[in-house]
Parts: C-alpha cells; sequence; structure tokens
C-alpha cells in the first residue's frame, strides 16, 4: 500500500506543469510584455503561483511603472525558493514563436530592470534538446531605484539556440521591461 501511494505521489508529481506558456505567434518577441491573456504576457513560460506551491507571490503587469510601452511585467515576492530555475519566480524564453535565435552567431540581449529589495538572477546560453550552457549574467541583491539598462553579447555555436532565463530568489519586488535580442554578426564555424 505505501509503495502504491509513493508511486502514485510521484507519479502526479511529474504530471505537474513546470511553467505556464500562453502562445500568440503574432506578438512576436513580446518583449515590453504588452500583449497579455489572462493577465499574463504571451509567449513567454512563466513560473507562476500555479506552479509553485511553496511560493507566495504575484506576477502582474504593471500599468504605472514601466519603461517601454503602456506596462512592465512585475513581481512581487512574499515567499519563494533560493535555488533559481523552474523552482523560483521567473520565466524562461527559447523564442520558438518568433524563430529561434540560431548559431552559428553572435547576439545582443538587452533589457530595463527596477528591483525593490528583492534578488533576482539573469542568464542566458546556448542550448539545445538535450543540454545547454547557461551563464549567469547577473545576480543582484540591492534595490535599483531608477530603471537600469542591462545588455550583454552572447555567442551561440552552430546546431544550438539561445536561452534566456529570470528568477527572483528572495523576496521583494522586481520589474523587467524592453527584453530585445539583436543579431550582431554570423560567427565562423
Amino acid at each position: 500500500m505505501v509503495a502504491f501511494m509513493l508511486n502514485t505521489f510521484f507519479t502526479l508529481l511529474a504530471c505537474a506543469p513546470m511553467s505556464e506558456h500562453i502562445k500568440d505567434p503574432s506578438a512576436g518577441l513580446n518583449g515590453s510584455f504588452e500583449v497579455a491573456r489572462d493577465g499574463l504576457p504571451v509567449n513567454w513560460l512563466l513560473y507562476t503561483p500555479k506552479t509553485l506551491a511553496d511560493a507566495d507571490f504575484a506576477i502582474s503587469l504593471d500599468t504605472h511603472i514601466y519603461r517601454e510601452g503602456k506596462q512592465s511585467l512585475k513581481f512581487s515576492v512574499e515567499k519563494c525558493s533560493p535555488s533559481g530555475g523552474w523552482r523560483s519566480p521567473g520565466f524562461t524564453n527559447e523564442f520558438f514563436s518568433v524563430g529561434k535565435y540560431s548559431g552559428p552567431a553572435r547576439y545582443r540581449l538587452s533589457c530595463w530592470v527596477k528591483n525593490d529589495g528583492a534578488a533576482f538572477h539573469i542568464s542566458a546560453g546556448a542550448v539545445n534538446e538535450k543540454s545547454g550552457d547557461m551563464q549567469t549574467l547577473m545576480e543582484e541583491e540591492r534595490s535599483i531605484n531608477e530603471w537600469k539598462f542591462l545588455e550583454w553579447d552572447i555567442e551561440i555555436p552552430a546546431q544550438r539556440w539561445l536561452r534566456l532565463q529570470l528568477n527572483v530568489v528572495k523576496p521583494g519586488r522586481f520589474w523587467i521591461d524592453d527584453i530585445r535580442v539583436e543579431k550582431l554578426a554570423t560567427t565562423p564555424q
């Protein structure tokens, strides 16, 4: 009986979604989070309260504090895991809805962030179906009272594509807006 209950528990756990994703190919990258459905921006894989049972937070589209367009993506976090990845509030994207940012190439990734007490990680790198080489681009724990512009150049080798991930790993309020990806050059193989 115990073995049956454990097997059922792990089967249900394995079926739980790790993220929420609403697709809308007509919205493109949606890096300013202007296109939304059901309160969530389309074309982003979000780690939400529905997918993180042991966290206390809200994701909203803030129409009062934004950098570009008419709204930004806001995380209001009361409790969360410091682990990152699908265990903490945030999002990821491999940009399938706009066509993968494939290699061999160099891409410039940029965004604007604002932070009130939260700790957050931004990482990106080259991935394929089976593995990836994600690098932490920024880890920040101090408040950023004004919008701060961030940008990085990322090399993507052949047979891989760009992946971006953001996680809030300590309670506070965090905003992000105007995410852009620009191809700089095709790199020789």
